[in-house]
């Protein structure tokens, strides 16, 4: 089975306060590489993907000094306050890139260097047909609890149910972009993509991914790359 053509799009216009580091936490050097670069060697690599659309903070200086700034499949955006309005600017320069309604589209974190081709291709593979789209996700492992305000165990949680959001989160452009503008419309907090079009009434499809696909968030999260 062929895989389906696709758009990437990485909301990277984030400061990662939580890292306390000098720069954002996207741009910290890991040997001899950007977190960034290292995300998007996944992609870069795949003969599917069609173009790439990063979201970039408005006065970004990191960029333009990787060499990738030059890369003729890439291309940037402003990115807005928050994700889902980098996302968004995103999707809207899409079709004057040659991008269609109807083409899938793949969000992905830019600190989330650890994505395997194999996990990518399973997205692709299995959401080819799937009329809404989906995500990959992990089930989770650990006990989970509801906590109070106060931190008391109120109850424990079925965790058969629950499962961990990982990108990419894949979803056809024109869908994506309308869910996610009526969604900011709305003033309805949404925290990634799928949540968006959840919102909008569609019932996203998880694959089940690896849960080493982590995203970079703290100081000690950099001892796995």
């Amino acid at each position: 089975m062929s895989l389906p053509s696709f758009w990437l799009v990485i909301p990277a216009a984030g400061i990662g306060s939580r890292m306390q580091a000098a720069c954002p936490k996207q741009y910290l050097s890991v040997a001899g590489k950007t977190i960034l670069e290292r995300t998007l060697e996944c992609f870069l690599e795949h003969p599917s993907v069609q173009g790439i659309v990063l979201a970039l903070a408005e006065h970004d200086r990191w960029w333009p000094q990787l060499s990738l700034a030059v890369h003729p499949r890439i291309s940037t955006v402003v990115g807005g306050a928050e994700r889902a309005d980098s996302v968004l600017n995103a999707l809207l320069a899409l079709p004057g890139r040659g991008a269609k309604a109807d083409d899938w589209v793949l969000v992905h974190d830019a600190a989330r260097p650890l994505l395997t081709r194999e996990d990518l291709d399973r997205l692709l593979t299995r959401l080819a047909a799937d009329p809404v789209g989906g995500l990959l996700a992990v089930p989770a492992r650990d006990t989970l609890k509801h906590v109070s305000a106060d931190g008391c165990v109120l109850k424990t949680i079925d965790r058969s149910v629950i499962w961990h959001a990982l990108t990419p989160q894949m979803f056809r452009l024109g869908l994506l972009q309308h869910a996610l503008a009526a969604a900011l419309q709305a003033q309805v907090a949404v925290t990634d993509e799928s949540s968006a079009m959840e919102w909008a009434g569609f019932t996203p499809r998880v694959v089940e991914g690896l849960a080493s696909n982590i995203k970079i968030t703290c100081p000690e999260d950099l001892l796995l790359l």
